[in-house]
């Protein structure tokens, strides 16, 4: 394709239009685990231009927050404490350098084959619906005071209505942000519920302004260093191992846009280690785990213009945003069913995801091996947790990992005795 001469006007028109592509996904997941949002946006900021130093600056990819980490990240925040979960994060990102290592030494395509699709797909099911009960309860249905439950609802209810609607009939640019439009329209209506419903008294108000009480213009995000557990660290490293083939799959895609291959040039294993050092560096500062999104291979598909360098812009306007005060103050103020709503989306689109792995790697599904698989990870993952001690609780999704890795290397590919004699 031939090159068309950018000037820094456009350049930076450009990378405006990424940022907000990646801004709505990216500040959703901090808000729904309890993370600080600013510290998000600054995390994908600088983990962005990590990853193209790495990277050789050849690879157009925006790193944003991961959804597949927040079950896991929610339930530490709660339980233990914010700074456990960033600790944990920072071991995943580890883990990332270990996949590096693997991918160098033996090459890309073994890889995949000891990791198909029959074994991610269904764990990234799982980590799509662990947690989601708790969440929309704690969002949505919690704090049941003065009857005022039914407005809970209604914002959560349009925030789910506007993501289906601008998904499914929305065309151009806006198809790419459902997520920032359904939190546009669920604040619009939370600040008109809060303004025309009578609150009783003694019952939290659906919104609450103090944030921008305390706000200034410029103001650091609430940054802070990781701590470390056991526990934490076996609930969401094992995440890295669904989260690495989505990187698979997500250079991939982004390959096959742009038209090079990036398994290798510059490689599979920078852009794992690329990867897995700005996650580590979002966890030290206290922020979710990184990864590549797939918005930003469709803002490439729909511009066609794959220059890496409005990749970097876009990342250094999610670093200026981060420090603007009253921007992290606003953020505060997003009421919990507008997250709860998006919770409802999200962690349905999660398990999607899983089902579509499955899918798009044609997985024979009338293959007693592969539905045993499939059924065993799912009910491991969904139904089982072994608590060693008090403090110390193995995961179902660390659970279903490792059953779904052990029964794909132990099942023989022939398991299937009548369909072989048939």
């Amino acid at each position: 394709m031939e090159k068309v001469k950018q000037g820094w006007g456009t350049k930076a028109i450009l990378g405006l239009q990424h940022m907000f592509a990646m801004f709505g996904a990216t500040i959703v997941v901090p808000a729904i685990t309890g993370l600080d949002p600013a510290v998000a946006l600054f995390a994908a900021g600088g983990g962005t231009l990590l990853f193209h130093f790495i990277t050789k600056r050849k690879v157009p990819v925006f790193l944003g927050s991961s959804f597949a980490f927040m079950s896991a990240i929610t339930y530490v925040v709660q339980s233990e404490g914010k700074e456990y979960a960033t600790g944990a994060i920072m071991v995943a990102g580890a883990c990332y350098l270990l996949f590096a290592l693997l991918a160098k030494v033996i090459g890309p395509d073994r890889i995949k084959k000891l990791f198909p699709a029959i074994v991610t797909g269904p764990v990234i099911v799982v980590i799509g619906l662990t947690l989601a009960p708790t969440v929309i309860f704690n969002d949505i249905t919690a704090d049941f005071v003065g009857g005022l439950l039914w407005t809970k609802w209604v914002v959560a209810a349009s925030v789910v209505l506007t993501v289906v609607v601008v998904s499914i009939f929305i065309k151009g640019f806006f198809k790419l942000l459902p997520i920032l439009c359904g939190l546009a329209v669920g604040y619009g209506v939370a600040l008109l519920l809060n303004a025309i419903v009578a609150v009783p008294e003694g019952t939290t108000a659906l919104m609450n302004f103090a944030p921008f009480e305390s706000a200034s213009i410029i103001q650091l995000p609430n940054f802070h260093l990781p701590k470390f557990s056991a526990n934490s660290i076996l609930l969401i490293a094992p995440i890295s191992i669904a989260t690495f083939m989505e990187h698979l799959g997500d250079i991939t895609t982004n390959g096959a846009v742009v038209g090079k291959n990036f398994f290798e040039d510059p490689g599979l294993h920078r852009t794992l280690i690329g990867d897995g050092v700005a996650t580590m560096f979002a966890g030290f500062i206290g922020g979710p785990a990184n990864t590549t999104y797939g918005e930003n291979t469709g803002v490439l598909a729909v511009t066609k213009n794959y220059n890496p360098q409005i990749l970097r812009i876009a990342a250094c306007y999610a670093m200026a945003l981060s420090v603007i005060g009253y921007f992290g103050a606003f953020l505060q103020t997003i009421p919990a069913p507008i997250i709860g709503g998006m919770s409802i989306v999200l962690f349905g689109m999660i398990a999607s995801i899983g089902i579509r792995t499955m899918a798009e790697a044609n997985v024979d599904f009338t293959s007693s091996r592969n539905l045993l698989i499939l059924s065993i990870t799912l009910v491991v993952g969904i139904g089982v947790t072994i608590p060693v001690n008090e403090s110390f609780t193995i995961s179902g999704v660390a659970l279903a990992a490792l059953a779904g890795i052990i029964l794909n290397a132990v099942l023989p590919e022939k398991f299937d005795i009548e369909k072989e004699n048939a």
